[in-house]
Order: structure tokens, then sequence, then C-alpha cells
């Protein structure tokens, strides 16, 4: 399994054709506390860009881009019961939603995880 990032601070772990896409830590420390989150439904497509999910916190909303195209497979219902588990495990047990690759070319576009360190020292 390979994980990317995006510069809007989205990981994407892709294995075997799915991918599995969250917020990353340093998302979740802007936001705070997790009080909600809006997730797609199965079936649903993105284009590389669109709004995909919705994270509200204390402090703000937030929305979650599709780093890549993709078709919606799954969405991660626990999050629905308890939103606070993205502060506890954003970039593991609190993924917001898996997705077919749609266009794999696009995961060049994307950071590795040295990439999106040295991205994070430019903020």
């Amino acid at each position: 399994m390979t994980t990317y990032y995006s510069k809007d601070h989205e990981w994407i772990a892709v294995d075997q054709g799915i991918a599995t896409i969250g917020i990353t830590s340093y998302a979740q420390e802007q936001l705070g506390d997790v009080v909600y989150v809006e997730l797609p439904e199965a079936g649903a497509e993105f284009a590389q860009g669109d709004e995909a999910a919705v994270v509200e916190s204390v402090k703000a909303a937030s929305e979650v881009y599709a780093p890549i195209d993709g078709e919606v497979v799954e969405s991660n219902a626990a999050l629905a019961d308890e939103p606070a588990k993205v502060n506890e495990d954003p970039e593991g047990a609190a993924w917001f939603l898996k997705m077919k690759v749609g266009n794999e070319s696009q995961l060049a576009e994307l950071l590795d995880e040295a990439g999106y360190k040295a991205f994070l020292e430019t903020l």
C-alpha cells in the first residue's frame, strides 16, 4: 500500500485500485474537536478537486476534497456515530471514504510523506 498526500491536507492510501481517503493529523489539529462528519453515499462519483465530504469542528467547517477521480465504494459509517474518532486516529481508523481509482496518473500529482512534511514547513 502506498500513501500520498494533497496540499489540501488529505491523505490517500492506494491498495489494488482502491483508494482510502481521510484528513491528515495536521488538518485535524487545525480543526480542533470534530463534532460532525458528512460523508458521501456509495456510488457517488467525484473528479479530482471536487468536494467529497465535510468535517465540522467546534472551530470551523471544512471541505474534504477528492484528491483523484473515482467512484465511492464505501464510507466510514462509524464516523457518523463517533465523529471524534477523527481527532483520535485521523490517519488510520478515522478514514472518510474508499473509492475506485478512476485515473491512476493523478497519483503522480500528489506528495509522498517527505514532500508533505516539507510542504508543512512552509505553512
